[in-house]
């Protein structure tokens, strides 16, 4: 399946990949002077997993050996150091270098352990959140991590970081510096139930190295973090490589044991997914996580295959797969009429395409939250409906009368019902065949161009280009290298993309950045098409403010189908599966988890 596979939700919004987290909040009936407990760790549903006197992670080899390489490709190019600004391609595998004041399990849908913090206490009422750093914890050059880094890290992504830190953490009211060793952060409101602990994940950066330095300019200059790795090697846009740090000061740590095992990680970058699939199989990388379904069934030939020294393993997994599809950019007139977007959906023919491309491997999508509870389904009831009647005025019919579907063929390839259907929503848009041409008043043809990074998705692409073409449409497909794909995304300057929106069992802040109207026009959001919907915006803010875990799946639920029947993405496929192709001296614990692929718990046999 060709496109980006989500295994965690916040650092695909911080651009690393850790996963949302959970929170355990005290009643709101406790009394507001009562001091609360300093604790090992959050959960938003339940009792954490692990007790406060855990020695280590289920899912990892607490004796691990250390040592060894572990060599992975990355596609396109990269010439910046700093992910956190609108500026440059970042490498991949900075997360690598950074802690954060938290970690997340794997093995629970919603936890928190401390890692920088030594442990963490929650106002009763929800307004506040102080964290309780480690006095041991060091950056790499040996200065420690004090409460003033942490502050200073805030206050610099939201002043001059990435237009996301501004809008995600904008209820933080006050960061106040307790000691050097404490920290408090204000909260503007105790409705954003996941905004405590989402500022546990935030990777803490050193004051002394950035004061005087550019913070907003793309740098190939060698950061330092408090991180388990530290930069070794950079060829910029080529390669980089990470050096495990000896003397790590929180390698002891219950979350860390059996953790960052390997030395050297090293990413080689290729400008094709097919160039980076044969140089696997050449011994040139030990690690791969396989998108493709052709290449899954039969691209890993060979005598390393025969000989054993290749594996192949599909990991089943529980987490939500999240939305991957064609995404309409609604800000261009051609695409800013449903009906239009809904015909082109009737053209793809995704029977066939997973017949002929796939191998039958994958399921479709029909819901922004698939395989998961999150999604919508059969026609909305109880209080599910009850989140949408004040709407219904606003909203489709379908919403509250049908259940979303989308065409279905028989594979052949014969596509007579929804060619005569897509013409049907078109006449009703105003457009009209001209010969062999289909024109709007104006005699202009309805023509769009598809943006794509990655040539492997040319053949998903191009049979659906075929459809179009019968009813009149022309479609162009450029390809182009990963810079000039995210500045083309930056200034909107697309009518289509192929992406993904990855989703957490939890969903909340991050969902702003996906759909609400505040980021239809911000550079470098995550809003593809430009959603710009008053329905949206408060279903949106209603699923952040959920109090509870029932709440919040009946808002998710109500927002999906609002989301679907907007026709803003023509959705693909999803695969419950991890999919890995690995080299035989690169081991993974026998306890896989069921809501993440901790590659950072292998060794090198």
């Amino acid at each position: 399946m060709p496109g980006p596979v989500t295994l965690f939700k916040t650092f695909s919004k911080l651009m690393f990949l850790p996963l949302l987290t959970g929170l355990l909040l005290l009643p709101l009936t406790a009394k507001a002077d009562a001091t609360p407990a300093c604790k090992h760790a959050l959960t938003l549903h339940g009792e954490p997993k692990y007790p406060a006197d855990f020695s280590h992670l289920e899912y990892v080899n607490p004796n691990a050996p250390k040592g060894g390489s572990l060599r992975q490709a990355a596609l396109g190019t990269f010439d910046s150091l700093n992910p956190f600004i609108i500026q440059g391609t970042p490498a991949t595998g900075l997360g690598n270098i950074y802690d954060t004041l938290t970690y997340h399990s794997s093995d629970e849908p919603f936890t928190e352990y401390v890692l920088l913090a030594r442990c963490m206490r929650l106002d009763p009422q929800g307004r506040w959140i102080e964290f309780e750093l480690r006095p041991e914890a060091r950056f790499h050059d040996g200065q420690p991590v004090t409460a003033a880094d942490v502050a200073y890290t805030f206050e610099l992504l939201r002043e001059k970081g990435r237009p996301f830190y501004r809008a995600y953490y904008a209820d933080i009211s006050d960061i106040q510096v307790l000691s050097p060793h404490r920290i408090r952060f204000e909260l503007a409101s105790n409705e954003n139930r996941e905004l405590p602990l989402i500022i546990g994940q935030v990777p803490i950066l050193p004051r002394h190295f950035w004061q005087g330095r550019d913070f907003t300019r793309p740098t190939l200059e060698h950061s330092i973090g408090s991180g388990p790795y530290r930069v070794a090697e950079v060829d910029s846009g080529r390669r980089i490589v990470y050096q495990r740090v000896t003397d790590y000061w929180g390698a002891d740590l219950p979350v860390n044991r059996g953790r960052n095992n390997i030395d050297r990680l090293v990413f080689d970058y290729y400008r094709d997914a097919t160039v980076a699939l044969e140089a696997f199989k050449a011994g040139r990388l030990d690690f791969r996580l396989e998108n493709i379904a052709r290449n899954w069934a039969t691209g890993y030939t060979g005598p390393a295959l025969s000989a054993g020294d290749i594996l192949l393993e599909s990991i089943p997994h529980q987490n939500s797969s999240g939305m991957q599809g064609f995404f309409f950019n609604t800000r261009r007139e051609v695409f800013s009429d449903p009906r239009v977007r809904l015909a082109l959906t009737q053209m793809f023919d995704y029977e066939w395409s997973n017949q002929q491309l796939f191998h039958n491997a994958y399921t479709r999508t029909l819901s922004y939250f698939s395989n998961s509870e999150l999604a919508s389904s059969g026609l909305p009831q109880g209080r599910e409906l009850a989140k949408l009647e004040p709407f219904r005025d606003q909203l489709p019919a379908e919403v509250f009368e049908q259940e979303y579907s989308l065409p279905v063929t028989d594979g052949s390839g014969n596509l007579r019902p929804q060619t005569r259907e897509a013409l049907r929503l078109l006449r009703e848009a105003g457009w009209q065949m001209d010969g062999r041409r289909l024109v709007n008043v104006q005699g202009q043809q309805l023509r769009f161009e598809i943006l794509l990074h990655d040539s492997s998705f040319e053949r998903v692409v191009l049979p659906w280009r075929q459809n179009l073409e019968r009813i009149g449409i022309r479609m162009d497909v450029r390809v182009v290298d990963v810079t000039q794909y995210l500045n083309r995304l930056r200034q909107f300057d697309y009518d289509m993309v192929v992406s993904t929106l990855g989703q957490s069992l939890s969903p909340g802040n991050e969902q702003r950045e996906y759909f609400h109207s505040e980021f239809a026009q911000s550079a470098d959001g995550r809003n593809l098409s430009g959603i710009s919907d008053p329905v949206v915006d408060a279903l949106v803010e209603q699923l952040i403010a959920a109090r509870d875990r029932e709440t919040l799946v009946l808002t998710t639920r109500a927002l999906d189908r609002v989301l679907l029947w907007g026709h803003y993405v023509i959705p693909h496929w999803h695969l419950n599966e991890y999919r890995i192709a690995r080299r035989s001296n690169v081991q993974i614990p026998e306890v896989r988890p069921p809501y993440g692929l901790p590659v950072d718990a292998w060794w090198i046999e």
